[in-house]
Order: structure tokens, then C-alpha cells, then sequence
């Protein structure tokens, strides 16, 4: 399981992705995870977790979406890395089980 958590300063979100699933972020009702602020898309990124890495795929968004403050198209992200979304950056995170 993957866990995306938002900084303080982004308010207080947790994501949580169970492996083998894949979710949509943006500010659409029809999003698997609502993001409903400021500079995120309607559907902004896709999401696929896997045992070892979480898959972060962008969805032609207006403002982009960031690995480690790069701009992605498409990036493998692993625990310890920053997804931001618009203004919202999310903490990665690995579960243990």
C-alpha cells in the first residue's frame, strides 16, 4: 500500500492507494481522489501502485504535475519523493505490512 500525505502548510489529506489499483487526482466530482483548489485540473494525474513503486502519470493538466519539483509527463515515484499537484505537494510514503 502507498500513502500520499499533504505538508502542513497544504492542510492535512491523506491518499492511500492499495497495489494493483489506479486512481485519477483533480477537482472533478468523477476524480478517485478530489484536489478541489487552486491550479489543479479537472483531472490532473493518474496514479498506479505496484508492490514497489507508485506510477504518477500527468493527464495534459493546465499547470503541471511535479516529481521532486520536477515536471513530469509520466515518472516512477518511490517512498520519500514530493508529488505537488497544483499547490498541494504530497509526501510519499511506502506502508509496511
Amino acid at each position: 500500500m502507498w500513502i500520499l500525505r499533504a505538508s502542513e502548510a497544504s492542510g492535512s489529506l491523506t491518499f492511500r492507494l492499495a497495489n494493483g489499483t489506479a486512481r485519477t487526482v483533480g477537482r472533478a466530482p468523477t476524480a478517485d481522489f478530489i484536489l478541489n483548489v487552486a491550479l489543479v485540473s479537472r483531472l490532473h494525474c493518474r496514479l498506479v501502485a505496484s508492490d514497489d513503486a507508485l506510477s504518477v502519470e500527468d493527464l495534459a493538466s493546465t499547470n503541471g504535475t511535479f516529481l521532486n519539483n520536477q515536471r513530469i509527463d509520466q515518472a516512477i515515484a518511490t517512498g520519500g519523493d514530493r508529488l505537488r499537484i497544483g499547490r498541494v505537494e504530497l509526501m510519499v510514503e511506502k506502508a509496511v505490512t
